[in-house]
């Protein structure tokens, strides 16, 4: 899907004036600009400056935002315009640090050799430890190909770099983990899954990150049969966890049963397709999906989903629809059926406009802006680290979407994603799904203590 990649910091001095900012507001969101922060930065008497964050679709219309403001005139004026994103990415986002402080040859003596000698005997003789004695058990390899990054496509695996250092970040501030960036310069099935389990013994789990569709689906299949550890597709199965979630918010506030629903997924891409999955583990009525690839609609139906001929046929059958094109504008009102529930999910124009639904006879809809896979990924694998579970299954992923559904407001689909309650709540509901899973396993100690 889409995003809006062009982030910029403007800085406007106004009159100290009612209304001054209200005109320049207006003008950003005339020429297509999405206004985030709002900061002031010195009010006078004659005149007050600000720093408002913008965001846009491309450079040409950042050109156009700034264009805007300065015709305004009448004492408004532009003083600079500042990439505060990439002054942010300056040095890299991550940096690993020692959990020791060594200051003594005590320190030395304890941390490396010669004591260190005796943990890797320790280690050799029962490899389980090295989840308690290292930080294997609290690290995720994020590990990318560069074939799918964000809206940007196929950029390579080197430019796909800063999004997986993001990853690590949230990793570490929302779960304690250490996310580790792999990134791979192949695209081959064979070789990525050779090169993950040539290292995945220095991980606790496997993140795959931004891999293109199709060959997603068979790496992520070969992983999790070849490889002791979680494995997760983010882009499929954080998007679906959270996608479940802002569907059981939107029916709860539309009064609709979603078992007993018949859910449509428009585009049945890496995304569309987990999300199928995701409410037939949920158990909905019925999940039928479109899509304009053959290929796309026969893996749908063998995972027991219900292919569908056409947008229109879908959207008179379904009392739920998903829409995961990146197509703005493909629901035309008037294919909307009252007391539908409506989650056009594409940013940042939807396949169609919330009010527009609405108008047209929705009893809910949403568009994907706080659809934020930030919401499920720390939570479910600090779950499944704490479980010890050697894989995630959909009964993990369901537990997280009910979690986060769980500590989402009346009115709203999705919690805050910077809310630290719903990171420890989901991590609590994929540990007790994945502990009754394999409760043998979760119960197994090291030196009496529980491995976490």
């Amino acid at each position: 899907m889409a995003v809006r990649n062009v982030i910029r910091s403007i800085i406007v001095e106004t009159p100290s004036k009612p209304g001054n900012l209200g005109k320049v507001t207006t003008a950003i969101g005339m020429a297509g600009g999405d206004i985030g922060d709002v900061t002031t930065i010195k009010i006078g008497p004659l005149s007050t400056v600000r720093d408002i964050t913008v965001h846009c679709e491309s450079d040409e219309q950042l050109d156009d935002v700034v264009e805007a403001i300065k015709k305004l005139e009448s004492g408004i004026f532009v003083h600079a315009v500042s990439d505060d994103v990439l002054r942010a990415h300056e040095g890299g986002k991550i940096h690993m640090t020692s959990r020791m402080d060594i200051r003594s040859l005590a320190d030395l003596r304890r941390v490396y050799t010669p004591g260190v000698a005796n943990v890797c005997r320790v280690i050799q003789e029962d490899p389980e430890k090295a989840r308690y004695y290292t930080s294997i058990g609290n690290s995720v390899a994020i590990i990318t190909d560069g074939t799918a990054i964000l809206g940007l496509g196929n950029i390579g695996p080197l430019a796909g770099m800063p999004v997986m250092e993001g990853k690590a970040a949230l990793f570490d501030r929302f779960a304690g983990i250490s996310g580790i960036p792999i990134l791979l310069d192949t695209s081959n099935p064979d070789e990525v899954v050779r090169t993950v389990k040539n290292i995945y013994k220095g991980f606790g789990g496997i993140l795959l990150e931004d891999i293109g569709s199709p060959h997603c689906f068979e790496i992520e299949e070969r992983l999790k049969e070849e490889i002791p550890i979680p494995v997760m597709h983010d882009d499929q199965h954080g998007t679906a966890v959270v996608t479940l979630a802002a569907v059981i918010s939107a029916c709860r506030s539309a009064g609709v049963t979603l078992k007993e629903a018949v859910v449509g997924q428009i585009g049945l891409g890496a995304a569309g397709l987990a999300i199928c999955r995701m409410f037939m583990a949920y158990g909905v009525r019925e999940m039928c999906g479109v899509d304009r690839q053959p290929a796309a609609l026969d893996r749908l139906a063998g995972y027991g989903g219900t292919p569908l001929d056409s947008l229109e046929d879908l959207m008179s059958r379904c009392n739920i629809v998903i829409a995961t094109t990146g197509v703005p504008g493909l629901i035309r009102p008037e294919m909307i059926c009252r007391g539908q529930v409506i989650l056009a999910l594409s940013n940042p124009k939807p396949e169609i406009e919330p009010e527009d639904a609405l108008k047209a006879g929705a009893a809910f809809a949403a568009d994907g802006r706080s659809v934020n896979n930030v919401l499920g990924f720390p939570g479910i694998f600090r779950g499944a680290l704490n479980a010890r579970a050697s894989q995630i299954t959909h009964s993990m992923l369901v537990a997280a979407a009910r979690a986060i559904s769980n500590c989402t407001s009346h009115g709203e689909i999705v919690p805050h994603p910077l809310d630290p309650k719903v990171h420890v709540e989901v991590a609590r509901a994929v540990e007790q799904v994945a502990s009754q899973e394999n409760p043998k396993k979760s119960k197994e100690k090291v030196n009496g203590s529980p491995l976490k």
